[in-house]
């Protein structure tokens, strides 16, 4: 039996149970120890799968030197494998406990901070300065641009389903919760006042759009207007597209009949993600080796402050890494220049042209 709940997304358009695997392959990449080489696919070309082996210290740093996409003056731009975290505990291998050597090896000096990452499980752009005035330039830059509603990333992912509406804006409450060894984010559909004031739970706004779409996969582009842990990916659950490769937020979405629906968050656990058989013979891969599939959420631009000598900001890019692009060419999914991407950034809708209204999906009484 079904009951009607009803989510705060703005502009609107299951499988079988598997057991829940004990890490995907990115979880793993990181330990120290034994270095790791990504796989090929039968025909040479680039795997969609990890690496079988972690990779080592030596070999994640040399990864992150190879990855310079940006360098001007004090501020460096590098691009970051799915798996590394910016930061965690004293013996875990993060960005953080990196940069002392990758200082080094970019002519940094060990004052060296992060100023903009994706998460971990995210591919993408990482913004790095030894330079204060340069760290305090970009928070403030990003500040104003928070209070003006005004995108600064902008990511683009692989989604397992098309979302009914092309182009809209997700709006909903997020709250962490603890569930066992792990934190998890769960929506909170009309968050009280009280938890928004004790910041139990934060309002979060996502715009979001379709870019390329074929045989119900698409290519979608995603600028989050706010910032929360996980937010795109249990936004992408509320539009019923998880993303390709999240094996802790896509069980959330099932299906009766054909047709999907949420799946409650504070009781649905995390598990591999399953994989239609269509999609699994496009993309070469058998259930089994799901678990191995990286997620497929990308930060690819970033703006940044505009120049003395100009008016206008910048727009940093940052190509999706080889394993994604391969999925978007078994999937026959097209990724707009960089030139259209940037025309669609400055034409978002302004605040206050949004219409809000609820939307309902059913979950398992």
């Amino acid at each position: 039996m079904l009951r009607n709940i009803p989510w705060g997304l703005i502009w609107g358009r299951e499988r079988s149970r598997a057991p829940f695997s004990a890490r995907a392959w990115y979880q793993m990449l990181l330990k120290e120890g034994d270095s790791g080489k990504p796989l090929a696919d039968s025909s040479g070309g680039v795997s969609l799968l990890g690496p079988a082996r972690p990779l080592s210290r030596q070999a994640l740093i040399k990864l992150l030197e190879a990855s310079v996409v940006h360098r001007d003056g004090a501020l460096v731009a590098i691009s970051k494998p799915p798996g590394l975290s910016v930061a965690g505990k004293p013996d875990d291998m993060t960005l953080v406990s990196l940069l002392p050597d990758l200082s080094q090896k970019l002519g940094l000096s060990q004052d060296v901070q992060v100023i903009k990452a994706p998460g971990k499980e995210s591919s993408g752009l990482v913004l790095l300065s030894d330079c204060q005035s340069t760290i305090q330039q970009f928070q403030e830059f990003h500040a104003k641009c928070n209070k003006a509603r005004r995108p600064v990333a902008t990511y683009c992912a692989v989604t397992t389903r098309v979302p009914a509406d092309l182009e809209g804006e997700i709006s909903t409450g997020l709250k962490l919760i603890h569930k066992e060894d792990s934190e998890l984010v769960v929506p909170v559909a009309s968050p009280s006042r009280g938890s928004l004031e004790k910041r139990e739970v934060k309002n979060t706004r996502t715009h979001y759009k379709v870019l390329d779409s074929r045989d119900q996969c698409a290519l979608v582009q995603l600028q989050p207007l706010t910032a929360f842990p996980c937010q795109l990916l249990v936004h992408l659950t509320l539009i019923l597209s998880p993303a390709l490769g999240d094996h802790i937020y896509s069980s959330r979405v099932g299906t009766v009949l054909g047709e999907p629906f949420i799946l409650p968050g504070e009781s649905t656990p995390p598990r591999t993600q399953v994989l239609e058989e269509t999609l699994l013979c496009k993309l070469g891969l058998k259930q089994p080796q799901v678990h191995r599939l990286p997620l497929h959420l990308h930060l690819h631009q970033l703006l940044l402050p505009a120049a003395a000598s100009s008016a206008s900001s910048t727009v940093l890019t940052a190509p999706p890494p080889p394993f994604f692009l391969q999925t978007l060419s078994l999937l026959g999914l097209r990724l707009a220049t960089e030139e259209t991407q940037q025309r669609h950034s400055e034409h978002l809708p302004r605040p206050g042209k949004t219409r809000a209204y609820p939307r309902k999906v059913g979950t398992v009484a």
